[in-house]
């Protein structure tokens, strides 16, 4: 006859038991929610023909890869085309950033978080209809499908991450190192690009590879402003997936989606968490 001490190390080992499948279940889902659309990802871009009932594809190749690089076929234009529009666009939102950010950082303005605010308004709203609106006004400016009217528009959307990021990496520099250089006889000019700027570096860094992924990625602006002229990568992605082209929309994307990755593992070196703790304050 079992002891009461028996019955509860038993309970108690079914219950690990139990404890121990449910835990490898929600792994295992939470595995397929992450992991399971980029395999399907990965999986297209060898994919030379799918179709139902199969599972997995009838045939694999590389056949895409070659339509996709082909110069003929526009993938190299768009590649080209949306490096110069993120790059030019990190470009302008960091030059207006960096002064902003000082000022915000280390001058008692009036109204800051009025202004700090203001930044992340074009965020408030749905994209659709405010670019809408700028292509409105963009054609009469004579803007629209130019390349300047799409880093434009890309370089006012990025400044949201720009302003935040470059206002918490000022915050974070050690204000005795300036004063001391203007005590010395620097000017205040010169104290801010060889005392203050190289502290901030880090920071500034981050704030460009944040705009630059975020220019990179950006679609529903490139659509409004710059199609049919300018045809950015997301774009080529976007008419690929209308056309039902989903092995060259995959590869599309995954040409997207690795440099993001990559990036985001350089911006986890530039973002201390003191700094971090600045954004917003």
């Amino acid at each position: 006859m079992r002891t009461a001490s028996q019955k509860s190390i038993q309970h108690t080992a079914q219950w690990l038991r139990a404890s121990w499948w449910g835990q490898a279940l929600f792994v295992v889902l939470m595995a397929l929610v992450m992991f399971g659309p980029v395999t399907n990802l990965l999986i297209w871009t060898v994919t030379e023909r799918w179709y139902f009932p199969h599972a997995l594809p009838v045939s694999w190749g590389f056949k895409y890869w070659r339509y996709v690089f082909d110069p003929v076929n526009g993938a190299f234009g768009a590649l080209f085309s949306s490096l110069i529009v993120a790059c030019s666009a990190v470009l302008m939102a960091t030059l207006v950033a960096i002064p902003v950010g000082y000022a915000l950082a280390r001058r008692n303005l009036p109204a800051r978080a009025v202004i700090m605010l203001l930044f992340l308004l074009p965020q408030a709203f749905p994209e659709l209809p405010i670019y809408i609106n700028i292509a409105r006004i963009f054609y009469r400016l004579g803007l629209n499908g130019t390349y300047l009217g799409v880093i434009i528009v890309h370089a006012v959307h990025g400044l949201v991450f720009s302003v935040w990021i470059i206002v918490a990496a000022f915050s974070n520099i050690d204000a005795l190192q300036e004063r001391a250089a203007l005590n010395l006889g620097a000017s205040p000019l010169k104290a801010f690009f060889t005392v203050s700027l190289p502290q901030a570096m880090g920071g500034i860094i981050a704030s460009a590879i944040f705009v630059f992924l975020e220019s990179l990625d950006e679609f529903t602006g490139s659509f409004f402003v710059g199609a049919p002229d300018v045809t950015t990568l997301p774009l080529l992605l976007y008419n690929a997936s209308m056309e039902g082209n989903y092995q060259v929309a995959s590869i599309s994307a995954l040409i997207l989606l690795i440099p993001s990755v990559a990036f985001m593992l350089v911006v986890e070196r530039f973002m201390r968490p003191e700094m971090v703790a600045k954004i917003g304050q």
